[in-house]
């Protein structure tokens, strides 16, 4: 069966993080944007992750950071991928020799293909909505028409997904991965234990019927 992963994304709380493992999360992202009410300094993402079992994926995410706040980070927390969010250049990206995910923000107008080929050091990508003066967490989905479904790379699906639509976005996309944040929150940054559960067992059965 082919299995499409989960990325519990904002995590704050050592709590939620455990409580994302049960439900079966597959990588779990820590915010590294002052801005974001999501948002956790590296000492405190570095505690978390310290009681993390070893396949459990660690993102870490960033917008538009110098490149020292971004190494600093990386001395502090073992993270296994850079999740980058603002207006990065491919070479921004892969400097810091690690795997990395680069977002586009589906604006209109944007050309996926035209943005992955930019990005072609990118072990995946992320397609997110476009909101102006918010690069992420926005809460709101984007036409998923607009999605390749026939592309060899990683591709990883974020916005508004919640749930009762994390089955939709799985038939719609077929994507390699759902991103997923404030659509399994009782709070900003507050994870909602029975939410991720939900999400991920509606994206089990999602992939049976896909099978």
């Amino acid at each position: 069966m082919s299995r499409t992963r989960v990325k519990i994304c904002g995590i704050t709380r050592a709590e939620d993080a455990a409580a994302a493992i049960r439900a079966g999360a597959d990588a779990l992202g820590f915010v590294f944007y002052a801005k974001s009410p999501r948002s956790v300094s590296a000492a405190h993402a570095a505690d978390i992750m310290a009681g993390l079992p070893v396949f459990v994926s660690k993102v870490g995410l960033f917008v538009n950071a110098d490149a020292e706040e971004v190494r600093q980070v990386l001395a502090v927390c073992e993270l296994d991928l850079l999740q980058f969010h603002g207006d990065e250049t491919p070479a921004y990206c892969a400097s810091f020799a690690k795997p990395y995910m680069k977002a586009i923000r589906m604006r209109d107008g944007v050309d996926v293909a035209e943005a992955m080929q930019a990005y072609a050091s990118a072990s995946a990508i992320l397609l997110d909505s476009y909101k102006p003066g918010v690069p992420g967490g926005t809460g709101e989905s984007f036409d998923w028409v607009r999605f390749p479904t026939n592309s060899e790379r990683p591709l990883v699906l974020a916005g508004g997904l919640r749930p009762d639509n994390a089955g939709a976005a799985i038939a719609s996309c077929k994507p390699y991965a759902l991103d997923v944040s404030g659509g399994v929150e009782s709070a900003p940054g507050i994870k909602c234990a029975h939410a991720m559960t939900r999400f991920i067992e509606a994206v089990s059965q999602a992939d049976r019927r896909e099978d």
